[in-house]
């Protein structure tokens, strides 16, 4: 039997594909390319399509009551945040006025302490100074000096920088001078004030004022403007012994 020519169509089919194996051309190797990412894209929306999905399985309406029942809880918790800010605030306004209520008591507190002499004081006031020349003061002269001063607002008044003068200070009349509080003073009486200068100083030399009536009795009156008093000494504190607030006040 003849052999088959070298240029046979079964010898050009095969040399054609083993040639396109070993020897692709250009548009061979685009195609491969093309072909092996076709296939990748094919595998990975497969394994993406088979995950599980949380919600992929529920009906319409149950993804309906979700989201229902999630704004609920969110309005839940935005009302017991409005109700944590109202009583932080609450907190806040309370403590506030608790405050305000201890800083105005301690005011108080002050303010009586300098009243009733219970403690040193410092201010602006004037320093009567009054001196016996042909006479001697009266007592009545020594009380009509500080009840001018404390009409016009004097707020702390001492006596020779022993004696804190207060409501309930008592005068007498010795031999050598005038017991105050029981504590003997003698002349030249220094009365240290606390207070408006300008006023203070009016208080004495109005007519018929202090002033005259010392000068009557034979001593002489300095009063002496000053920015800065400084009034150390102290009332003694007596504790009542039969009065007691009212229980019904």
């Amino acid at each position: 039997m003849p052999e088959e020519s070298p240029t046979s169509p079964a010898n050009t089919a095969t040399d054609r594909l083993m040639q396109a194996l070993l020897r692709p051309s250009r548009k061979q190797v685009v195609a491969g390319l093309l072909l092996a990412l076709l296939g990748f894209a094919a595998v990975t929306q497969v394994r993406v399509t088979g995950t599980d999905e949380t919600y992929a399985g529920l009906r319409q309406q149950d993804l309906i009551d979700l989201l229902d029942g999630l704004a609920g809880t969110r309005q839940r918790a935005e009302a017991e945040v409005d109700r944590l800010e109202d009583v932080a605030a609450g907190l806040r306004d309370d403590s506030t006025k608790r405050q305000t209520a201890l800083e105005q008591a301690q005011k108080s507190v002050d303010n009586l302490n300098i009243l009733a002499g219970l403690v040193p004081v410092t201010g602006p006031g004037i320093r009567v100074t009054i001196t016996e020349i042909d006479g001697r003061l009266t007592l009545a002269s020594l009380l009509d000096t500080i009840q001018e001063l404390r009409t016009v607002g004097a707020e702390a008044i001492a006596i020779n920088g022993t004696v804190r003068v207060v409501a309930q200070t008592s005068f007498a009349e010795t031999e050598g001078g005038f017991t105050v509080d029981g504590e003997q003073v003698e002349a030249p009486y220094v009365i240290d004030v606390i207070g408006e200068p300008g006023v203070l100083g009016g208080a004495l030399t109005f007519a018929l004022g202090p002033k005259k009536q010392i000068e009557e009795d034979g001593a002489r009156i300095e009063a002496r403007e000053l920015k800065a008093i400084d009034i150390e000494a102290v009332a003694r504190r007596d504790r009542p012994r039969y009065a007691a607030p009212d229980q019904g006040q």
